[in-house]
């Protein structure tokens, strides 16, 4: 039986590459939406601890610089956080197009895949017909060297 070679072969590694490109891309991008999802947890945290300062400055005796100080840092940390949100936001954004790329790129390979395999289905059929027809003519040769004899 002859070797089966498919002729785009090369196209098929290619399309598997890009899908393994296409993976990095998505784990990075999933990575660094994680990544900002704890720096705004680290600043809800920081909030958080400057409002019970807040709190407990506000229990003793009052200095009213202390209070200001801490109203500013609490103000702060809310830009902050709206920012970081915003961060969150286009990180998911990257997340989502790095998805669909790979879903792309996966479907590529897939269609590839699927094309290799009907090449390979009729490269099976055609070699069945050859040796089907190399028996028939075997058959026929030996038939007529016995009517011969």
């Amino acid at each position: 039986m002859a070797k089966f070679i498919y002729r785009m072969q090369s196209i098929l590694n290619i399309k598997n590459q890009m899908e393994n490109q296409a993976k990095m891309e998505f784990g990075r991008a999933q990575r660094k939406l994680l990544e900002e999802e704890e720096r705004l947890q680290k600043l809800f945290d920081r909030k958080e601890s400057y409002l019970e300062e807040g709190r407990k400055l506000r229990l003793h005796a009052l200095k009213v610089q202390s209070l200001r100080d801490n109203e500013y840092a609490v103000a702060r940390m809310e830009e902050y956080i709206e920012a970081q949100k915003e961060a969150i936001r286009r990180a998911e954004q990257k997340v989502e197009e790095a998805r669909q790329k790979l879903q792309e790129v996966m479907q590529e390979r897939k269609m590839q895949e699927k094309l290799r395999e009907k090449a390979f289905e009729q490269f099976v059929a055609e070699e069945n017909s050859k040796e089907s027809k190399e028996v028939d003519e075997l058959t026929s040769y030996t038939y007529g060297q016995k009517l011969a004899d």
